[in-house]
């Protein structure tokens, strides 16, 4: 299984890379393509996707994997949909990562959810349209004032979407467990929001009420009606995180010693809690069977069993994100009592002593005489409150003598998860000394660079040792931990300037080829966390640089390409040597099959109508640029960056001032749609006279425009114009005013920019 999922791997590695090609190639706006080629390619690029998944529905070119290719392949047709809208976008300078742009995606994307009742495409659907209805409230490079009251509906708005949708898969209306436990998770995302007494003075403490009867409900259904220990687990995370959120919200209004007291006591409510919860947890379906009833324990379906496998490791998750939480406010509050409390001139030595002698007693007291959960909590509370002592003092010998103690804690540590925690805490003490010893070194820019490159080189070392301990548990510990932070501090080096002359394309390129063989290496030699490791790191470091490093989206895209090809067929001659071999699993995996071949008309249907989509568009814009009046605007540009358009100038224009305050209340104007009568100057270039009545005549050198209002400004449609990678402070610098094109019903389509 493990080669299997390697191969399945492999091929997703090179679709990605490719796909992410295809939108550095869009968003560098290369010059060399008029936009009539570019359109071509873009529907090109769709047919191209939808074409192999049709393909390898239809023949075994791929030993065993053919329908799951041809399934990743349906997927990347649909985000090549949306990569081309974003195009049409660009070509045509509509706005920048539009709402629009995400709710036009999300059409195909939720019909082909309909048809297939694939989880990728219900996640896209459930991405795009969060997306669309975010940017629709909140554009970006725009500032809309909203009331409390206005911002509180809108978060309502998100928690009743989330809400109908975990409803529907709960129901089992839809069969998605990911997107139940998303739509679960951001329902209550949005409930803690509305509480927030710091953005809403006169509605949070209203919304305690809902919020903990919706918590108390989930308990009593998830409990009682239906028992599922992963929406359990999920909810008691909520109850976690509004209480921790009070705790934050009381702490900045009534700060004093008696409080803290009052918080230390919290958090081992909490840690109590959290560990009388997970017991009863593991108990409940554990019963025995009543006299007269089947145990079913035996012929537990595959459903359930992988139900109850992912349960358990979202239980242990959230069990950990909860003694995190609680660990940092014990420290907190541990740190905010002494300082309170202590009448000592140096407090930082008090918070020092304190957290050496809690380290002492954790690491001699034995296992038998301790419970762990408190044994780890002082702990980790001794670690950090040590941590900020040191960094308070600044004293080398002290933070030496702490690194001691760490490291006898760190051994002393059982488990995972205490293993991890205590080296994290060792390598944030290293980083202290070495930051004490060389804060003086060529100033901050170069310690700080040393300090990432010294923990790079300390911790890739101790993942070569690693292999020659031979006391097992320490053993995997040690190389995962210290696999995690090589990669983590090496990524950290990736964003350095050049140390040395071309040092930051070598590291980045070292980082690259680095972890690439190593997602292919550990996945070879069954490897299996070092191989979800390595992938992890792949894709942070693919989407970090996005913008980054000194090449141009330009050549990153046939670069990517280049390697997405290499990864493919790489990845498809390890395929056919293992069919060779026969250790190829030839769909052996029953749940493996072709949507394209189940549902060919449905899908064929859905594919025309995202051709039909950007005809349309494309057809609409050309018009408007062959028909339209030509008008000149005076503007004053910025420049930002879109996400999959590439760079673009934001424009301001003179007309962007109102003319006239409109007749109605600000309330009901601020975000209404607006007509807007343009008359030429002298110089020719169109100024704002008035906002147009319905019915009113105008002049023959007059046009409307039409607009929007977002706050005191006049939105036009019009303020995105996309340039070439780089080019933005040339642009920004000599443009001057914008020639539009306008249509008689007063759509505007921006045309170009000029000097004069």
């Amino acid at each position: 299984m493990l080669r299997f999922n390697a191969i399945r791997t492999g091929y997703l590695l090179g679709i990605s890379l490719i796909l992410a090609a295809i939108i550095y190639f869009f968003a560098s706006n290369w010059g060399g393509l008029d936009r009539t080629f570019k359109i071509v390619l873009a529907a090109a690029l769709i047919v191209l996707f939808y074409g192999l998944s049709f393909v390898f529905a239809r023949i075994r070119a791929v030993p065993g994997q053919q329908a799951f290719l041809s399934n990743m392949f349906l997927v990347a047709g649909c985000i090549a949909f949306g990569v081309s809208v974003a195009l049409l976008g660009q070509i045509y300078n509509s706005h920048a990562d539009s709402y629009g742009l995400f709710f036009i995606w999300s059409v195909p994307a939720l019909l082909l959810s309909w048809i297939t009742r694939y989880n990728p495409f219900y996640m896209l659907s459930y991405v795009l349209i969060h997306l669309g209805l975010w940017l629709y409230f909140y554009p970006t490079m725009q500032s809309v004032p909203y009331s409390e009251l206005e911002s509180l509906s809108i978060a309502g708005m998100f928690a009743i979407v989330n809400l109908l949708l975990f409803l529907l898969t709960f129901l089992h209306r839809i069969h998605s467990a990911p997107l139940q436990y998303m739509s679960f998770t951001v329902f209550h995302i949005a409930m803690l929001a509305m509480t927030n007494s710091f953005a809403f003075d006169e509605y949070g403490m209203v919304m305690n009420v809902p919020h903990i009867a919706v918590i108390a409900l989930g308990f009593y259904i998830f409990i009682k009606v239906r028992l599922n220990k992963t929406l359990l687990t999920l909810n008691a995370l909520a109850l976690s995180a509004f209480a921790v959120f009070k705790f934050i919200e009381l702490a900045e209004a009534y700060s004093s010693s008696l409080f803290f007291v009052f918080g230390l006591i919290f958090v081992a409510l909490l840690l109590t809690g959290n560990v009388w919860f997970f017991r009863y947890l593991n108990r409940l379906g554990k019963t025995p069977p009543e006299a007269g009833t089947t145990d079913t324990s035996t012929s537990k379906t595959e459903t359930t069993v992988q139900e109850e496998h992912g349960s358990e490791w979202i239980s242990k998750t959230v069990s950990r994100v909860i003694k995190v939480v609680g660990v940092l406010i014990g420290s907190i509050s541990l740190i905010g009592l002494i300082m309170i409390s202590t009448n000592v001139n140096h407090t930082e030595y008090v918070l020092l002593v304190v957290s050496l002698l809690l380290m002492i007693l954790m690491i001699v007291i034995p296992e038998s005489k301790l419970d762990s959960v408190i044994r780890y909590t002082l702990l980790t509370i001794s670690y950090i409150t040590g941590l900020a002592a040191i960094l308070w003092s600044d004293q080398s010998l002290l933070s030496v003598l702490f690194l001691i103690v760490s490291i006898a804690g760190w051994i002393r540590s059982k488990g995972k998860r205490q293993l991890f925690f205590a080296y994290t805490f060792v390598n944030l003490n290293l980083a202290t000394i070495l930051f004490q010893q060389y804060q003086e070194w060529d100033g901050w820019n170069w310690t700080y660079k040393f300090i990432i490159f010294s923990l790079f080189i300390v911790n890739a070392v101790l993942y070569g040792v690693s292999y020659f301990i031979f006391k097992t548990e320490l053993k995997e510990h040690l190389r995962n931990s210290s696999l995690f932070f090589s990669l983590l501090f090496l990524f950290w080096a990736t964003f350095f300037e050049d140390v040395v002359p071309h040092s930051y394309m070598f590291i980045n390129t070292f980082y690259f080829v680095i972890v690439t063989g190593m997602v292919f290496a550990f996945a070879r030699l069954k490897q299996k966390s070092e191989t979800i490791m390595s992938v992890v790191f792949w894709f942070i470091f693919i989407g970090f640089k996005y913008y980054d490093l000194l090449w141009t989206l330009l050549y990153k895209s046939f670069t990517l390409a280049l390697l997405g090809v290499i990864a493919l067929g790489i990845t498809w001659w390890a395929d056919r040597r293992m069919a060779h071999s026969g250790k190829a699993a030839f769909d052996a995996d029953h749940r493996s099959f072709s949507f394209m071949r189940l549902s060919p008309l449905l899908i064929a249907i859905v594919i025309v109508l995202q051709l039909g989509i950007i005809g349309y568009q494309t057809a609409r814009s050309e018009t408007l640029l062959a028909t339209g009046a030509s008008i000149k605007l005076k503007l004053a540009p910025v420049d930002p960056r879109s996400l999959l358009q590439g760079d673009y100038v934001s424009l301001n224009y003179d007309i962007s001032t109102p003319p006239s305050k409109p007749p109605l209340q600000e309330e009901e104007w601020s975000r209404g749609k607006v007509k807007v009568v343009l008359t030429p100057d002298s110089q020719g270039v169109y100024v704002a006279d008035r906002l147009y009545q319905d019915g009113e005549k105008l002049a023959s050198h007059e046009v409307i425009l039409n607009g929007q209002w977002y706050g005191s400004r006049i939105l036009y449609g019009i303020e995105n114009y996309f340039i070439p990678e780089g080019t933005g402070r040339t642009v920004e610098q000599n443009a001057h005013f914008a020639h539009i094109r306008v249509s008689r019903n007063g759509d505007a389509l921006l045309e170009r920019l000029a000097e004069s």
